[in-house]
């Protein structure tokens, strides 16, 4: 294999990975799209399947904008999730709702708490 053929089919598989990154870009968020209706899901996805050159030219032209938005919806939600997930494990003290009640009859014992005290105590680690 000469250099020459190497470059051209190191270009080609390029640009094959770019169609195909954009071709699924495109459908997930054809999928990602709530304000479709099916129906024009459907157009859209047998646009792409037999035109997807022209296809995908003219639903990034015609929904760009709006797929940019559903992007960053989708990753400030994804951040969110992540976010509460790691106050979860932050909150966790490792301890079980028996202990968290143990813990806090001691507090209440020694006087350190009131009986209201224990009671918003004792309501949390249940409802947790």
């Amino acid at each position: 294999m000469e250099f020459g053929q190497f470059l051209y089919s190191l270009i080609i598989i390029f640009f094959m990975i770019v169609y195909f990154m954009m071709l699924f870009n495109i459908i997930f968020d054809i999928f990602r799209d709530h304000e479709m209706n099916g129906f024009v899901k459907a157009i859209w996805l047998i646009f792409l399947l037999f035109i997807p050159l022209l296809s995908m030219l003219v639903y990034v032209i015609a929904r760009g904008p709006g797929m940019a938005k559903r992007n960053q919806a989708a990753a400030e939600e994804a951040q969110k999730a992540q976010l509460a997930y790691a106050k979860q494990l932050v909150n966790q003290s490792g301890s079980t709702t028996v202990d968290q009640i143990a813990d806090a009859q001691k507090l209440l014992d020694s006087g350190a708490i009131t009986q209201a005290e224990f009671d918003q105590i004792k309501a949390k680690a249940l409802a947790s």
